[in-house]
């Protein structure tokens, strides 16, 4: 039997997990990444829950990941004036779930993924202009800026404004904003020591993870127009966040503009009908944007990539049939992480002065009476997931 041939479109962290994945199991892989300096684009950080835990395990990444990240023994949440609402203890998560929340920067995880590759498998700066899905009896073909490629599978890995999504499901709504914003950067450690942790305020989060290398992997969120790009994404920062509490100024004023990562968070308020067609399948927020509360992007993204992998080299004769089990596994699952998601994040971002203080009233309740509970139970239904069991059929 001829050796089974998939095309990833999109270097995110999505496609090459699924790359990766795939390539294990004994395909050829050709990953196309517009991008032509895929590396160029400035350093963030990259969080991982259990779930997303598991699927690197299941791809025999776990360990490698965990010698690269921090595991932060207690998470804090404040006020912008410092006053803390709850503390967590990321012992007692750990030995619930397995594993702890782990941080890394997304170079570490990117490299890793990389180093699992053939060199000759990763193609930048080659942009799929269009895709034909095939059939059970037809292969897919892929036209891209380098030539046209056939493939076994197709895999769509290009982001929530994926063009092949938009191209499969035409009727379907793209992603909508979310109602607020996000930025990245990671910073130098600051003169005084970091808890990991965020703070909450009327409209706006920001957050601080200290990575194991000396720097702070930093993020924030505001309820600003869509759509906006400032000369000085720093500046603006300051703006929103300089009056906060300490390290939150400090480390704003450390870091280079340039470094500062702005994206809009987005959400599939219109989910689709299903995660393929034909022999092209959708992973991550190409199939299910979601807000980047909870790390919950990148954790359904290397699960899709480690069931995807499963059941394509299962059945890699019957691909559709494959696909369509893939969309069963996937589709509820998703659906629901997606709403869990997006009520957090709802909850983060209240910007009503009533809101907000009810909110953080409530928090200061369950902190006073059985916070890990209270968390666990939200964060269980997300958190439990399995990868599928190697050798198990479809």
């Amino acid at each position: 039997m001829a050796q089974p041939h998939a095309v990833i479109v999109g270097g995110g962290i999505g496609g090459l997990t699924t790359a990766a994945a795939l390539h294990d199991r004994g395909w050829a892989v050709t990953l196309c990444e517009r991008d032509p300096s895929p590396g160029a684009a400035p350093d963030v950080g990259v969080g991982l829950l259990p779930n997303g835990l598991r699927a690197l395990d299941s791809l025999g990444l776990g360990d490698a990941l965990r010698a690269a990240a921090a595991r932060p023994p207690l998470v804090v949440l404040r006020r912008p004036d410092g006053r803390v609402l709850l503390r967590l203890d990321q012992g007692k998560f750990g030995e619930k779930y397995g594993d702890p929340a782990v941080v890394a920067a997304r170079s570490a995880l990117v490299r890793l993924l990389l180093g699992r590759l053939p060199a000759r498998a990763v193609h930048p700066g080659v942009a799929v202009t269009a895709v034909e899905p095939g059939d059970a009896h037809r292969l897919a073909r892929v036209r891209t800026t380098a030539g046209e490629l056939s493939a076994d599978l197709v895999v769509a890995a290009d982001g929530a404004r994926s063009t092949i999504r938009a191209q499969l499901f035409p009727d379907v709504p793209e992603p909508a904003y979310a109602g607020f914003t996000s930025w990245r950067f990671l910073a130098p450690l600051p003169s005084r020591p970091v808890v990991a942790g965020e703070t909450w305020g009327r409209g706006a989060v920001f957050g601080v993870l200290p990575l194991p290398d000396g720097r702070v992997y930093c993020y924030a969120t505001a309820g600003v127009p869509a759509g906006q790009r400032r000369a000085d994404e720093r500046a603006e920062l300051l703006r929103l966040f300089g009056d906060w509490h300490e390290p939150v100024p400090e480390l704003l004023r450390s870091v280079a503009p340039q470094a500062v990562v702005r994206s809009d968070a987005l959400v599939a308020d219109d989910p689709l009908p299903a995660y393929h067609v034909g022999r092209v399948a959708l992973v991550g927020d190409a199939a299910h944007a979601l807000p980047p509360n909870l790390d919950q992007g990148v954790c359904l993204a290397v699960e899709d990539a480690a069931v995807l992998a499963h059941r394509a080299s299962a059945s890699a004769a019957y691909l559709p049939v494959a696909l369509a089990s893939y969309t069963d596994d996937r589709l509820g699952r998703t659906r629901y992480v997606v709403q869990r998601v997006a009520q957090f994040a709802e909850l983060a971002q209240a910007s009503s002065p009533v809101l907000a203080r009810g909110r953080d009233a409530g928090i200061r309740m369950v902190a006073a009476l059985a916070p890990h509970r209270a968390v666990h139970r939200f964060l269980e239904s997300i958190l439990q997931w399995r990868p599928p069991r190697q050798g198990a059929l479809l």
